[in-house]
Parts: C-alpha cells; structure tokens; sequence
C-alpha cells in the first residue's frame, strides 16, 4: 500500500491548489497509511484550523438568528408569529446540539452574545431616531 500512496501523492501533489477533492482523499489515505513523511503539513494544518472556524461561525450564526427573534419576539408583539416561534425554537435546539458536539465553544458564547447585542442595540438605536 506504501507504493501506491507514494504514487498518489506523486500524482497530486500540487493538487491542493488545482483539485481540493483530490488533494483531501489524497492526504486522507496517506493518514491511514501512515505515511508521515507525505503528509502536506502546511496545508492540512490550515484546513483543521477552517473546520474550527467553521464550527466557530456556525454557532455564531445560530446564536445571532435567535438574538434576532428573540429581539423581534419582545418589541414587535404585533407582528409575533407562528414561524417566529418555530425559528426561536429550531435555533435553541440547533445551539444545544452544536455546544454538545463542540463543548469547547461554550466558553466564547458570552463574548459573541456581547457583541451581538451591542450590534443590535445600534440596530434598533437607528430605527428609534
């Protein structure tokens, strides 16, 4: 299996820039051969550190979702509807999944929540004036 993996990245070496899809199976089947040696450090260091990003700006997506309704829920009581509560509920339910899987994140919710509300109070600073 070593020769083959040998070939492979032979064969895609360069492919992070020219094919991601090849490149990816390509480093995953050197993990699993443990070819340390063919590893693209560089690069596959860099894209561990984008799934955490990603899982990072996923929670941050949620959460801002549910500040939103939840803003919405309290100061336009007139226009509440059904669908305002199935997203407040579907956002809670979304947030408690992501923080169990990634119980990591729980110690930046309060800091995005900060900086969340501060963007929404100049928000409905500007639609009060």
């Amino acid at each position: 299996m070593a020769i083959a993996t040998e070939q492979l990245f032979t064969n895609y070496a360069n492919d992070y820039e020219s094919d991601f899809y090849a490149w990816t199976q390509n480093q995953a089947q050197i993990l699993r051969d443990r070819q340390w040696q063919l590893i693209d450090v560089e690069h596959l260091a860099e894209e561990i550190e984008d799934m955490g990003r990603a899982e990072k700006r996923k929670l941050e997506s949620r959460l801002e979702v549910l500040l939103m309704h939840l803003l919405k829920w309290q100061f336009q009581d007139d226009n509440r509807s059904r669908s305002w509560q199935l997203t407040i509920k579907e956002q809670r339910l979304g947030l408690q999944r992501h923080l169990k899987q990634n119980p990591s994140l729980k110690t930046v919710v309060p800091e995005m929540l900060t900086k969340l509300l501060a963007k929404y109070c100049i928000v409905c600073d500007m639609a009060q004036n």
